[in-house]
C-alpha cells in the first residue's frame, strides 16, 4: 500500500496554548479535528512541506521548527506517514486562511476534542516536557531537597523511584511533596517497584520493564487522567508498551553509564531506529545530561531523562 507522507505542526503560542483546525467533512477523517499541516508535494522535505501549508492554511511562517516525533499509522484505507514538529516561534497571526475552523487550546483541553486515530500518540507528546528527572534513592533527608531543587529548575515531569523507603517513610515524604508539585505546575509519577505503588493517587504510574512485559493490557485501576510510562530496553519491549497502551516511554542505556560502565549501550544511531518502529513518545535514558536534547529530537525522541543530571545541574 501506498504510504502519504504529511507534515504536522504541533504549534505553541506564548502562553503555552496549541493550534488545533477543524478537517472538513469532505476530507479523509472529516469533522475530525487536527494539528495543523498538510502532504508533502513532490521534492519537498517534511520541514520545507511544513513552513509551506503552514503558510498556506494559517498565513504563519514557522521560525526554527524542531522535529516531535515521526508516526506511522494504517487506516483500512490508507496508510499514513507524519513528520511531526513542534513549532514554538513564528511570525504572523493564526487565522483559518482556507475557510477552516481554528482554536487555541490548552494541552489538558486535547482530550476534549476528538482526533484521527493517527494523532492520539502527537496528543500525547504535546503535553510532555522534554525533561523527565527521576527521583531516585539517596540519603533520606535530601529526597525534599532534591525534589525542590529539581521544581526550582523548572522540571515538570518527575518520576519517584524511592524503592527502598518504608511504607511510613514514603507516605510522609508524598504527603509534602506532592502538594509542591501541584503548585509548580509539575506531574509526579510513582515507579511500580515501589511496594503497593498503585495505592497512591498521584499523577500516574511508572512501569518497570519486568510489571511492563508481565501486563497484557492497561492497569484498570488507573484513574482516566493518569498517565502510564515505563522503562524499555529493546524493540520488543517498546512494541508490548505501544501494543497495551503505554502513553510515553523510556528507553535505555543510550550512552555509558558512571553506575554500570560495562553494560552495552545503544548509541544515537540505534536509538533513534528504536523509536522510528513505535508510535510513542520516546525519553532517552543513560549517561546522559541537558546538553544531550537536541540529540535526543534529532534521533526522534522527546527528550531527555535522568537521574544526577538535573541535580547537579
Amino acid at each position: 500500500m501506498k504510504i502519504l507522507h504529511v507534515a504536522v505542526g504541533v504549534i505553541k503560542n506564548t502562553h503555552g496554548q496549541i493550534l488545533i483546525s477543524l478537517r472538513k467533512p469532505t476530507l479523509h477523517q472529516g469533522s475530525l479535528w487536527e494539528f495543523p499541516g498538510g502532504k508533502l508535494e513532490w521534492g519537498e522535505t517534511a520541514l520545507q512541506a511544513l513552513i509551506r501549508e503552514l503558510n498556506e492554511e494559517l498565513a504563519i511562517t514557522a521560525l526554527a521548527p524542531t522535529p516531535l516525533m515521526s508516526i506511522k499509522h494504517h487506516y483500512p484505507d490508507l496508510t499514513v506517514q507524519l513528520h511531526v514538529f513542534l513549532v514554538e516561534q513564528f511570525s504572523g497571526h493564526a487565522k483559518g486562511h482556507e475557510g477552516q475552523t481554528i482554536k487555541w487550546v490548552t494541552a489538558d483541553e486535547l482530550a476534549n476534542y476528538q482526533f484521527p486515530a493517527a494523532n492520539q500518540a502527537i496528543i500525547m507528546a504535546a503535553q510532555l516536557p522534554p525533561y523527565y528527572a527521576i527521583l531516585d534513592d539517596t540519603e533520606e533527608t535530601q529526597h525534599l531537597r532534591n525534589l525542590k531543587h529539581l521544581l526550582h529548575r523548572g522540571i515538570k515531569l518527575i518520576q519517584l523511584r524511592l524503592k527502598s523507603a518504608t511504607t511510613e517513610e514514603l507516605s510522609h515524604f508524598i504527603k509534602q511533596a506532592y502538594p509542591l508539585c501541584q503548585q509548580h505546575g509539575a506531574r509526579l509519577l510513582i515507579n511500580s517497584a515501589i511496594n503497593n505503588a498503585q495505592t497512591y493517587a498521584l499523577d500516574g504510574l511508572h512501569l518497570t520493564s519486568k510489571d511492563l512485559m508481565s501486563l497484557s493490557k492497561r492497569p484498570t485501576y488507573l484513574r482516566s487522567s493518569a498517565w502510564l510510562s515505563a522503562s524499555c530496553h529493546n524493540l520488543l519491549e517498546l512494541q508490548h508498551a505501544q501494543q497495551i497502551g503505554v502513553d510515553f516511554v523510556v528507553l535505555a542505556p543510550v550512552l555509558k553509564t558512571k553506575s554500570h560502565p560495562d553494560t552495552p549501550y545503544l548509541g544515537w544511531q540505534e536509538f533513534s531506529q528504536l523509536v522510528a518502529q513505535v508510535n510513542l513518545p520516546v525519553y532517552a535514558l543513560g549517561g546522559l545530561n541537558e546538553s544531550h536534547l537536541i540529540a535526543s529530537l534529532k534521533a526522534g525522541g522527546q527528550g531527555i531523562s535522568a537521574i544526577r543530571a538535573f541535580l547537579e545541574s
